[in-house]
């Protein structure tokens, strides 16, 4: 609901395509094909679907001032999502409404990667199903 009314709050969602912090289950953003402990297979789109991509979804509200995708693998990156950050809480404090930043974070121990690893993976893997930048800017 905070969407729709244009809240002035910025949300911060790590996306590391797993419940990670709670044994690395399926989560929305789990890609076709990732293994997760309830998963173990993979994701099957015929039976749980695709991933979600919510940057792109939080766009679509009216209410949202400001929606963007980051990542953190490298020092580019991370200074695109402090910009990302910094600009969704400037909507917020301008009273603009809602400011909504999803971060690509890494996994390694539900991924069974090393954290080198798991930064290729996202960068490989998980930045082509979700694309890197801003989605909604109102000015």
């Amino acid at each position: 609901m905070a969407l729709t009314r244009g809240e002035n709050i910025t949300i911060i969602m790590c996306n590391n395509a797993d419940y990670g912090t709670t044994g690395g289950q399926l989560a929305p953003t789990t890609l076709v094909g990732q293994r997760t402990t309830t998963s173990p297979d993979g994701r099957d789109p015929t039976a749980a679907g695709y991933p979600v991509h919510p940057a792109e979804m939080a766009a679509t509200f009216e209410g949202v001032a400001y929606s963007a995708r980051g990542a953190l693998v490298g020092p580019s990156s991370y200074q695109s999502t402090r910009r990302y950050v910094r600009n969704a809480f400037q909507k917020q404090i301008d009273g603009a409404g809602l400011g909504f930043v999803e971060v690509l974070t890494a996994c390694p121990p539900n991924w069974h990667l090393s954290p080198v690893e798991s930064l290729e993976w996202i960068e490989t893997t998980m930045i082509p199903e979700f694309p890197l930048g801003e989605f909604r800017n109102t000015r």
